[in-house]
């Protein structure tokens, strides 16, 4: 595509161990983006240390408590330059030097708003993990367009800010991200852009390595959160259910640690999914019960 400026931003807490790793292999891809900042939470480790080794890096702190997934995203784009807009996140590693050509090809298409990548699991990540992430972002790109929406239902919506870009003016005519929103502040800005008529596309050949081992703890709690969140806008995301997705990936990861022979990883993976439910369902019923009261 023609030669346009490209910000990169990344929202760090405590990423001593990995913000080094991530901005060289940044200012070592294909592409160099023209800009690069960095959004830091008052970290306790050594971050904005390691970020000021970096002189081209531009280094932004706020206060902890400030940061929210949406309002904080949205004050640091607003604070970049660049015509298409990269997020990262600090344990988003990308896996070769053409990412961000990667990632930016599909917005030859004008119609393309917001493009996300593939996630690839660490060496590290437990079974189920990486049967979830493969499920969830397979090898094969594609578009979704606003007439896909009836279709794909909730799947329409699919984004990460994990890695994906967004084309600047498309971003602002749809408002940009709200401010504040604890999660899927990535979904709620697809399915925005979708309705505007503009295309979000999954592009397999823009890849990160990126997984989570979390606890069934971790688990409920970040699936309320997100129960809460998707309740409060349903009114953007319209009444596709959600389970008929997740049956889909809890039988496919089934299936998959079957074949391994990881009968263990089944339970677990089993009690795993209760913990989700659970979180989630609790998370739609208590924003319920809040938007009632209001």
């Amino acid at each position: 595509m023609p030669q346009t400026n490209v910000s990169v931003i990344i929202p760090t807490l405590n990423a001593g161990t990995m913000i080094d790793d991530l901005l060289t292999c940044l200012e070592h891809q294909s592409r160099v983006p023209d800009e690069i900042i960095v959004v830091d939470s008052s970290s306790d480790d050594d971050t904005r240390d390691v970020v000021r080794r970096h002189p081209h890096v531009r280094l932004i702190v706020i206060d902890r408590k400030d940061f929210n997934h949406g309002g904080t995203r949205d004050m640091a784009l607003r604070e970049s330059t660049g015509e298409f807009v990269l997020f990262l996140t600090q344990d988003a590693l990308p896996k070769d030097s053409e990412y961000i050509a990667s990632i930016l090809d599909p917005f030859r298409n004008e119609h393309v708003g917001l493009v996300y990548g593939r996630q690839i699991p660490r060496a590290d990540a437990h079974a189920a993990e990486s049967l979830v992430r493969n499920y969830t972002y397979g090898p094969q790109s594609f578009t979704v367009k606003p007439q896909d929406i009836e279709r794909m239902g909730i799947r329409a919506f699919r984004a990460s800010d994990v890695c994906a870009a967004y084309r600047r003016t498309a971003y602002q005519q749809v408002g940009g991200f709200e401010d504040p929103v604890l999660t899927n502040e990535d979904m709620f800005i697809a399915a925005r852009l979708l309705h505007a008529g503009w295309y979000v596309v999954y592009e397999a050949e823009a890849e990160v390595v990126h997984s989570h081992n979390f606890t069934w703890n971790q688990q409920f709690k970040r699936n309320y959160i997100q129960g809460v969140e998707m309740e409060k806008h349903r009114d953007i995301l319209g009444d596709a259910p959600i389970t008929g997705e997740g049956f889909a990936l809890v039988k496919h990861t089934m299936l998959g640690l079957l074949k391994q022979g990881k009968i263990v990883d089944m339970g677990w993976f089993f009690v795993d999914c209760i913990f989700r439910y659970a979180g989630n369902r609790k998370g739609t019923l208590d924003a319920r019960r809040a938007l009632r009261r209001a």
